[in-house]
């Protein structure tokens, strides 16, 4: 399995999912200035995104090495 993140700015997966969670707390402050939530709604839009992108990759390495067996 190769790691599309090696050299990019890109955090891997479970890198994400941490940030993710963290920005959840954070969402969930009742003192949360308005103007921060946008960046942190849209930070979390794009690693979600980036998320899928990852279990794509994997299920689609996986169905490869599962095709290579059963041939």
């Amino acid at each position: 399995m190769t790691d599309e993140t090696a050299g990019s700015d890109q955090p891997g997966y479970a890198e994400a999912l941490a940030e993710l969670e963290a920005i959840l707390v954070s969402l969930e402050d009742a003192d949360l200035d308005v103007d921060v939530l946008g960046a942190k709604v849209a930070r979390a839009a794009e690693l979600i995104r980036h998320c899928r992108t990852r279990i794509s990759t994997a299920r689609l390495e996986v169905e490869q090495v599962v095709a290579e067996f059963e041939e």
